[in-house]
């Protein structure tokens, strides 16, 4: 097996498998989206098109899986439905810890299965998985001041905010952070863990 057909671990959350998408299958999805062989062998499927009539987050971490092919770890997972099997959401980190042990995350969740609480059990479920990886200090969401549901969901979370950036796609964008150890000693606390 190429290290471009490796997939990690799906993440079990109580709604959602959080499905890896092989380095292969992310550019396969990218360049060319209507292939079957994206879902072959698999269990789920797509019919909300996710990531295909949109690419979203496709379009820079396909070149950075062809550049280095271990940083597909890190990335894209679809957001399968249990009960149905359909895909209605994906999710991944931007990249590997940097240098100061940060990992930043980005999600989307189709429109119609927005306000279920989706969002929410992805991230505790990839944030669960992530706490326990080498390397992992401080976890990072980023957000526009617009994005009101976004901003409800994070603080839901207690996330500090620690400033704004401007994201060359996105424009200015809140940055809220915590900590790994204190996510792990909040999950056990309070939250579903997966």
């Amino acid at each position: 097996m190429s290290d471009l057909t490796q997939i990690q671990k799906d993440i079990h959350t109580p709604r959602l498998i959080l499905a890896h998408i092989s380095g292969d299958r992310l550019i396969t999805l990218f360049e060319d989206p209507e292939s079957d062989s994206v879902y072959e062998d698999r269990d789920y499927s797509n019919p909300h098109r996710e990531l295909v009539d949109h690419p979203g987050p496709l379009g820079w971490r396909v070149p950075q899986v062809k550049e280095d092919v271990s940083l597909n770890k890190w990335f894209l997972r679809w957001m399968v439905l249990r009960s149905s099997k359909e895909i209605v959401g994906s999710t991944s980190f931007h990249g590997a810890p940097n240098a100061e042990g940060m990992v930043e995350i980005g999600l989307g969740v189709h429109r119609d299965f927005r306000g279920r609480g989706l969002a929410r059990e992805a991230l505790v479920g990839m944030w669960s998985w992530v706490v326990e990886e080498p390397g992992v200090n401080v976890l990072r969401y980023t957000v526009s001041a617009t994005n009101l549901p976004s901003i409800k969901l994070i603080d839901s979370f207690g996330f500090t905010r620690v400033g704004v950036q401007n994201d060359e796609r996105d424009g200015p964008e809140e940055i809220f952070e915590m900590s790994a150890s204190e996510f792990r000693r909040q999950r056990a606390a309070r939250w579903i863990t997966p």
